[in-house]
């Protein structure tokens, strides 16, 4: 339901900036506010299913995000189109808590089998946003993309409720008994851990979230204020007003500066509470911290090929192919199509070879995926084969990735370290589009179309994107082969 707001959406994004007569660098909050609101709340998502329940808080994220996508499908003004996409964003904290029921109710031998069959459904939205999603938007509109998912909406929010049965905890003081437990166990490994037993409060990390969401915001502001013109930016969101030409160091040091000071205080905070919205004694577990990078370098890989591919194959000859929207969409229906194939079956192969074996794989299948996105870009045919192998290596790399981090939890943890999880995945699926539109803004060259000269993204801005997503698919090679000697002690991650 998600991927295929998403992919169903994008496509639109061209007619959003004629009804609402926005510019090019302000029709990017259109996507940044959805991932904003997200990255914020997976974590506190997470956190709220532990202590209050599973099916009781996805219940409340599934409420919460019908309303964003009916208030989308209503939208006749920018402002309210922001507001609606925010409030939908809130709606991907039910991620964390999906992974976490099954944590809870499948046995282990049976987790990656599961999260396998979860993962492949991102691709199954996929395949059906790009195959029908322009010939809907053509037909019948873009608030059309809206429409379709809220009936879908409702009817799973009516089936979790009556249908979905967890064993979920709700007696508070029974968590906080399992959580001193787990504090007790590492009392041996620091000494900061209070000696005072206390049960876990009702109350959420209220500081540790406000940090946490400045942080994020401020962090994914600058990337999007790299891709706005200088009259363009974030401050002018709402307003008319032209600001002065300044270089994008300017532009961007205010939020840096914040996002660095709010991260900071966040982590000196988080790790003097005893019952913090971020556990670094769990997260910083090199099994969990590994896994984490490697998942938030997949999502980073898969929305980067979203930002560039459509522009690739959309560009005007000879820089591109100079192909249609339709077109678009059947180049990168391979990518999609391959994900929902290894989505399950990634699954069935680590419950066999384990978890460790397919990460590394994985990672080496994305370097070789986007090896030919860097070398043989030059046709149609090579585009799809290199994405049909990247998309095997991040199917297997993510779900292995997913895996440990599961297997790797104290289980009380599971939802807050599910949500961290995908709360990387955004800002890496944030930071991919960031880089992309980065490079093809500032390396562009002049094309003479029909006696008309346009400035248009260069071949070797495409060049730099790809050798940088190569870049970030080595690092993961190398994580996942530290992650194989980390955890050589424990059989049942392996």
């Amino acid at each position: 339901m998600a991927m295929y707001a998403e992919t169903m959406l994008i496509p639109a994004i061209p007619t959003l900036i004629n009804d609402f007569d926005v510019s090019y660098g302000l029709s990017s909050w259109i996507l940044t506010s959805y991932l904003i609101a997200g990255a914020v709340m997976t974590p506190i998502a997470g956190k709220l299913s532990d202590i209050y329940g599973r099916k009781k808080v996805l219940l409340i994220i599934m409420a919460i995000y019908t309303i964003g996508v009916s208030l989308g499908g209503f939208a006749n003004d920018f402002l309210t189109m922001i507001i609606a996409r925010t409030i939908q964003g809130i709606g991907l904290g039910m991620f964390p808590i999906a992974f976490s029921i099954i944590r809870d109710q499948f046995p282990r031998e049976r987790i990656s089998i599961t999260t396998g069959i979860i993962t492949s459904m991102f691709a199954a939205g996929s395949v059906i946003g790009l195959s029908v999603g322009g010939l809907i938007i053509h037909e019948f509109g873009w608030k059309m993309t809206f429409f379709t998912i809220i009936p879908i909406s409702i009817l799973l929010l009516l089936m979790i409720r009556k249908y979905v049965n967890v064993s979920d905890n709700s007696n508070l003081e029974e968590k906080g008994e399992k959580q001193d437990q787990h504090t007790e166990s590492l009392k041996n490994s620091t000494d900061k851990i209070p000696k005072k037993k206390q049960k876990i409060s009702s109350q959420i990390d209220i500081k540790g979230s406000i940090l946490l969401a400045i942080t994020i915001v401020s962090f994914l502001l600058s990337l999007t204020s790299l891709q706005t013109s200088p009259d363009e930016n974030v401050s002018n969101l709402f307003s008319n007003a032209t600001a002065s030409p300044y270089s994008s160091l300017e532009q961007i040091a205010p939020f840096l500066a914040v996002g660095a000071t709010s991260l900071f205080f966040f982590v000196y905070l988080e790790r003097r509470i005893k019952y913090p919205l971020i556990d670094f004694r769990i997260f910083l577990r090199p099994p969990i911290l590994l896994s984490n990078m490697i998942i938030m370098i997949v999502g980073l890989s898969m929305f980067m090929v979203f930002q560039t591919i459509p522009i690739l194959v959309q560009s005007p000859e000879p820089i591109g192919f100079g192909e249609n929207a339709i077109n678009t969409g059947k180049i990168q229906l391979p990518f999609a199509i391959v994900l929902l194939i290894f989505g399950p079956t990634s699954g069935f192969i680590i419950s066999k070879l384990g978890s460790i074996k397919p990460i590394i794989i994985g990672t080496v299948l994305t370097a070789t995926g986007f090896s030919m996105l860097l070398l043989f870009h030059s046709t149609e045919i090579s585009i799809s084969m290199g994405l049909a192998i990247l998309s095997t290596g991040l199917s297997l790399a993510s779900v292995g990735a997913v895996n440990v981090t599961i297997l790797s939890t104290p289980i009380e943890f599971t939802g807050v370290t599910m949500g961290i999880s995908t709360m990387l995945r955004i800002v890496g699926s944030s930071i991919g589009p960031a880089l992309a539109a980065m490079y093809m803004q500032t390396n562009q060259s002049l094309i003479n179309i029909q006696g008309i000269t346009k400035s248009l993204p260069s071949s070797f801005s495409f060049d730099l994107i790809f050798f940088s997503a190569l870049v970030f698919s080595i690092a993961a090679i190398s994580m996942s082969i530290v992650l194989s000697k980390k955890i050589h002690t424990k059989p049942y991650l392996q």
